[in-house]
This record gives C-alpha cells, structure tokens and sequence, in this order.
C-alpha cells in the first residue's frame, strides 16, 4: 500500500498554491504536492515536444515596456491601445505567480479580461497573435457568431477550451495559462424589446452562457477520443487563469458616445456619422465607458468581466502604407523574399505603395484588405518572373496598380514588359 494519500495541507509545498476545486493535494509526512505540479512534472519526465514548462515569474514575464516593444515590431500604430493590453497582459501573468505562492487568508487578485474596439482591419487578432507568440502559450481565435447556448444546433462556449486545449498539445497545465481572442463579439449585443418574442440563442444567451469561464470556472469539456473510437474522455480545466481577450468592431457605437455627451448629431451637415473624418471617429471613440457598451446591448454583467476597455484607432492612408513597409512581415517585405527565391529583387515605388493604401482605405477593409490588393497587383508577374531567363528585378509603380501600366522587367540586356 503507498504511503501517500490526499494532503491535509492547506497549500502545495513546491508551488505554495492553495486547496481549491479542481486542484488535488498529496502530501507524504510533512511534504505536500498539487495535482498541476505533479502534472507538470510528468511533462518534463517525457520530454514531450511541446510541452515545455512556462515558468511565471521575474525572469520570464516580460515587463510592459518590452512587451508593447515587440508589439511595435508588428502592429503598426496604436500605442495607447498597446499600452493598456501590455499593462493587462503583465498584471495578468504576475497575479498568476502571486495566487499560486498566496498563503491562505492572503488578498487574491482578480483577472482583468481585454475588450478591444476597433473597426476591421485595425489589428485586433494580430496583437492577441503576437503577445501569445511572445509569451509562449497557447492561443486561439473563437468567433462569436457560431457560438449558440447549450442545447441548440451550433457551437458550445465550452468548444472554446477544447480548441485551446489542442492548440497546448493537451496539456491541462499549459491550457491553464493560454489566451482566448474571442472575435465578433458586437454581434452577441442583445435584441431590442421588438425582437424579445423569439428566443435569442445566439445573442444575450451567448453572453450569459460566456460569464462563467470567462471568471473563471472548472470546465468539464470532452474530447474526442483515439481516432477510429466513437468514445470521448472529459478533461477538467479550470478557466480562472486563462486570459480573454475579446474583440468586436462595435459600429455605431460613436453615435451612442456622441449622445451622451451631448453632441448628438442632427440632419445630414457636417456632423453626420458618414462624414466624420477618421480624427473626429477616433476621438469619440476614445471616451468609450463600460455604460456605453451596456447601451449598446452587451450585458452589465458581461462587461464585469472585461474591465479592461482598450480602443483601436481607425486607420488612415498614412497608416496603411506604414503597414506595408514597416512591420517585420510585412506584406511588401513577404513579397521581396518570394522574388528572391527567383534570384529577382522587387521594387515598389513610393507611389505604388501609397495607390495600395489608398485603394485599402477607400474600400474601408482596412490592413485585412492589404493582402487582396497585393496580390492582384502582382499575380501576373509572379507568373511570369519564373519563366524569364536572366531576370533581375521586377519594377512596380502607381500606374500598374491602377490597371494603366504592366510592371517593369530588368533584366542584364534590356528593360522591357512581358509580350
């Protein structure tokens, strides 16, 4: 018979991480281990890929200023934003650390989810990419729109841990400490009064459904089980360290601001919404308050759970040609390197650049529209650069962009266009 049994110690002698539902305690004499370190444990015995220990603490949570530094390397623009997320991202992982050494009795921390608000193609899902590459955990994207309450034809929230379960190799520990980045979030904004005739399995239902893992909660979720076997395993994640960030375009929120600070706007002048240039729109929207959302239909206590309200500013010209050059990937940059893998250099003129950005902004897709333009402006060199010998760059200007001209071919006897 083992000399070890269930602890009666009120924390885990390794991780000081209190009794609590969902973790287990076993001790033997004086000495006392938790289930997620045992866990933890049996990752580093079997050296599994992917599966390396993340340890939170001094050395390896990044301080603010370096996470919002490799941010910057990819988001363009949008420092306040950055700012607010890099600040709830590393509040975020130091309370993890301070609730697993807390003794019992000791003041526990609170998780503080991100909502950000932006239109599309502002950059949303790539900074909750980017802070979980740069922190190394795992990560997923949910989109609200599929989600529906148990028991109806769609998504479960709980679909939601699973996926991040997988993205963490099936690792509970790791699955503990990922990110959530929950997409179309203004659409789950409840029905008006008219509309409360029929049951709204995707809207206000979604968001009373979405309180308890967000908060935190122990998750029973299923998963599948080994492949051929119609089986499934349940697996208990506890959601109380998994941080969510959710996003939303929110339009029209701007006219809810306007009106309650009394610059409600009237007729079709200078203050109507369709000729609000991108300035005016990002300065209302920064006075963005958690009242203002609950107007626009999220739940007061949903919005109790996201206490942290970061605005993504509405993107200019000007931004969007940062964001074809500037970035380390790119678009302009991804371009180069797969010309180069045809010994080809790639130049885009200054004007060719801007004629992009500018066709992204007037179509309103924001950075999302970027990569549709590109690769229409170069589909038919990219065709053809492979098939011509002696080929060494390729020479894009404003008017190949606008459909007026063919991209220029250098090549070591002639600069020509394609027959």
């Amino acid at each position: 018979m083992s000399q070890y049994q269930p602890s009666n110690h009120s924390t885990c002698s390794f991780c000081h991480q209190p009794r609590r539902e969902g973790v287990q305690l076993i001790g033997a004499n004086d000495v006392s281990i938790c289930s997620t370190c045992v866990n933890l444990c049996m990752e580093i015995i079997h050296d599994k890929p992917g599966h390396q220990p993340v340890v939170w603490g001094d050395r390896s949570t990044p301080v603010p200023a370096e996470i919002k530094e490799f941010l910057d390397q990819y988001v363009v623009g949008q420092d306040l934003a950055k700012r607010k997320i890099a600040v709830a991202v590393y509040n975020h992982y130091k309370r993890l650390e301070a609730n697993n050494r807390a003794k019992e009795g000791d003041v526990e921390i609170r998780k503080s989810n991100v909502l950000l608000i932006g239109s599309t193609g502002t950059g949303k899902t790539l900074i909750a990419s980017t802070l979980a590459r740069k922190l190394g955990v795992p990560f997923t994207i949910a989109d609200a729109t599929t989600l529906t309450q148990a028991g109806y034809v769609g998504e479960d929230v709980e679909n939601i841990i699973v996926n991040l379960y997988n993205a963490a190799d099936k690792s509970v520990e790791r699955t503990q400490r990922g990110i959530v980045y929950l997409d179309e979030i203004d659409k789950l904004a409840r029905k008006g009064a008219a509309s409360s005739v029929s049951r709204d399995v995707s809207g206000e239902g979604v968001q009373q459904a979405l309180l308890k893992i967000l908060e935190g909660t122990v998750a029973n979720v299923q998963i599948r089980g080994q492949k051929g076997q119609s089986n499934k395993d349940t697996v208990q994640i506890d959601t109380r360290d998994i941080l969510f960030i959710v996003g939303g375009s929110f339009e029209g929120l701007d006219r809810l601001i306007e009106q309650r600070i009394g610059r409600r706007s009237v007729g079709y002048g200078r203050d109507d919404p369709m000729n609000r240039t991108v300035q005016e729109r990002r300065r209302i929207l920064q006075k963005t308050t958690s009242e203002d959302l609950e107007q626009f239909g999220l739940i007061p206590e949903f919005m109790g759970r996201l206490p942290v309200i970061a605005v993504m500013d509405p993107l200019e010209t000007e931004d969007l040609v940062h964001i074809l050059t500037e970035p380390k990937n790119a678009l302009v940059r991804q371009y180069e390197k797969l010309l180069r893998f045809e010994k080809v250099k790639l130049t885009l003129t200054d004007d060719a650049v801007r004629e992009i950005a500018t066709l992204a902004s007037s179509r309103g897709t924001g950075a999302r529209g970027l990569r549709a333009i590109m690769e229409s402006v170069m589909l038919d060199l990219m065709y053809d650069v492979p098939s011509i010998e002696d080929i060494s760059e390729v020479i894009v200007t404003g008017e190949v962009v606008k459909g007026e001209a063919a991209a220029e071919y250098v090549t070591a006897s002639r600069i020509g266009v394609p027959n």
